[in-house]
């Protein structure tokens, strides 16, 4: 978030029952494919006990190692309720797996000398602004990529997330108004949308659409022919998975597809794990092209440099380094931790890792390379559970890296029930907390009205029969009813509820009883991040008006 999701989320799971089994409409492997790992000889069985633990509906599972696929294969269902198997070919959406063919786009420009990474951002975007100044002057190219600009956590992801109809110009020039919450360069915080500018100077220096720019520059060389540029490239009859969420995090039901036309940069393309394979490929071989099958890359024939390879996969901003959230998790505690140009570094057992995961409203997944044994692995699920393609990827790489055998299905599922709990106290916290016997200090009614906020917005609570009711006016999906809760607070409850973003909204008043302002904030800690409510400062309109004049 995801946009994206969080990179490791983990959502809440119920038990479902599954109708395909992992043998159904799966390819034989390669006549040359190296042989499994012995500790690999039962993955479609663990794959299958992923998918029951953490009831995911689909799975697809690639393993490239020295320039051939090892594996690359479907489990379960592309949609709950329907006989389609997901197989190799199945598209899903990576969502900020895109990040870094944002970087590769930049790098191939670069090659080109048509820019540098150096580079100022209004040295190619003269009208681009941040909320300060100085962060405006000496944002560089490669600070777009690399989460260090000093906005906060998913900051101006409303925007885009759920999709608005702001235009990709539109959501970039808000920029000015976004709150700048850390130091430029200081710290690292996850964001999206500075990859919606990245996109622009893409667009700015090739002469072209970001859209045709992959397609020409990127998908085509590499015959990704199974990649769209989003979910309004999606033809009809393609084989498309769908994704599923836990509605009030509890009933696992399909969701409907989002469109990022405005920030695709971000997180916008859908693959199969049979294309990506070829992505691992041209990652692991420094940026050249094989042809076809053959076991080494074809001379002069490349995508990008291997000093610009090198470059994206230089740590640029260090973050440090989590305990586990479970003493399970303890063997998968990297030494160090960081991100480059578009992708995640860290180490496990004396192996440098470069990856990423991707979140998307009913859609995880999770790419990763391992550069010294020339081994990547990509998994893409069509659930909301970033515990599934965790346990799946540490089993292959403990597996091709010869570690001892970790039960990691127990490790995560632990994990899950954690975070299932920490969100259970949270919110009995916020109901031992709670007035009950509290009434609103104005007539309902009062607080109806447009307020503003600077970066996002309108915001609309209008009054009928049955209570209030709040519109983002730019965002269809958050649509909710408000639900007094204490004092001058309300949760707003949306309408969607595979959103699971229900959120606090507090009211402040003048000593005469208008309203100052509104502030919001999710109530669950399971809320994606994207959903950056507590960002927002909303001002009832006839005083933002004001003072804007």
């Amino acid at each position: 978030m995801s946009l994206l999701r969080l990179c490791c989320a983990l959502v809440l799971q119920i038990p479902i029952a599954f109708a395909a089994s992992a043998a159904q409409a799966q390819p034989a492997p390669p006549a040359d494919a190296p042989a499994l790992p012995a500790q690999m000889q039962d993955f479609d069985a663990y794959v299958e006990a992923v998918r029951k633990q953490f009831d995911v509906p689909g799975i697809a599972v690639a393993v490239v190692q020295d320039g051939r696929i090892v594996l690359e294969k479907g489990y379960g269902l592309r949609k709950l309720g329907e006989d389609a198997p997901v197989d190799a070919h199945t598209m899903f959406a990576i969502a900020s797996n895109t990040k870094a063919f944002t970087a590769a786009s930049l790098s191939i420009l670069a090659d080109e000398g048509k820019l540098s990474l150096d580079d100022r951002v209004i040295d190619h975007l003269p009208w681009f602004r941040m909320s300060d100044a100085y962060v405006t002057r000496e944002m560089r190219v490669r600070d777009l990529l690399a989460h260090r600009s000093g906005l906060g956590l998913g900051a101006g992801d409303l925007l885009f997330w759920p999709t608005t109809t702001y235009s990709a110009r539109e959501v970039a020039e808000r920029l000015r108004e976004v709150p700048i919450k850390n130091g430029f360069r200081d710290r690292y915080a996850y964001d999206n949308i500075l990859f919606g500018v990245a996109q622009m100077v893409i667009e700015q220096v090739g002469g072209m659409s970001y859209e045709q720019f992959l397609r020409t520059r990127v998908l085509g060389p590499l015959d990704m022919d199974e990649t769209r540029f989003n979910s309004d490239s999606v033809k009809p009859g393609d084989n498309v998975a769908t994704g599923h969420a836990l509605y009030d995090f509890k009933d696992l039901k399909p969701v409907a597809p989002l469109t990022w036309s405005n920030v695709a940069g971000a997180g916008g393309l859908y693959s199969s794990v049979h294309d990506m394979t070829k992505w691992m490929r041209v990652q692991l071989d420094g940026g050249a092209i094989r042809d076809g099958a053959a076991a080494d890359g074809e001379a002069g024939k490349r995508l990008f440099s291997e000093k610009r390879q090198q470059e994206m996969w230089s740590v640029i901003t260090p973050i440090p380094v989590p305990k586990p959230s479970v003493p399970a998790l303890a063997a998968a505690m990297p030494n160090f931790l960081g991100y480059g140009e578009g992708w995640q570094l860290s180490d496990y057992r004396g192996q440098k890792l470069v990856w990423h995961t991707g979140g998307w409203p009913g859609m995880v997944s999770r790419l990763t390379l391992v550069p010294s044994r020339k081994l990547g692995v990509i998994v893409l699920t069509n659930q909301e559970v970033g515990a599934a393609f965790n346990a799946v990827t540490m089993r292959v790489l403990d597996a091709f890296l010869d570690a001892p055998k970790t039960d990691w299905l127990a490790a995560y599922a632990a994990a899950v029930a954690k975070a299932k709990g920490d969100a259970d106290d949270s919110w009995r916290k916020h109901e031992a907390a709670r007035d009950k016997a509290s009434r609103p200090s104005l007539p309902l009614a009062s607080y109806a009205g447009t307020y503003h906020d600077a970066w996002y917005g309108d915001v609309v609570i209008s009054s009928s029969g049955k209570g209030l009711q709040l519109q983002f006016a730019r965002t269809a999906q958050l649509l909710g009813d408000l639900e007094h809760w204490q004092h001058d607070s309300f949760i707003v409850r949306w309408r969607d509820r595979s959103l699971n973003a229900d959120a606090f909204l507090t009211f402040a008043l003048d000593p005469d009883g208008g309203i100052v302002e509104a502030r919001m904030k999710a109530i669950s800690p399971l809320t994606d991040f994207s959903f950056d409510f507590h960002d927002l400062r909303l001002v009832p309109a006839k005083q933002a008006g004001d003072a804007r004049q």
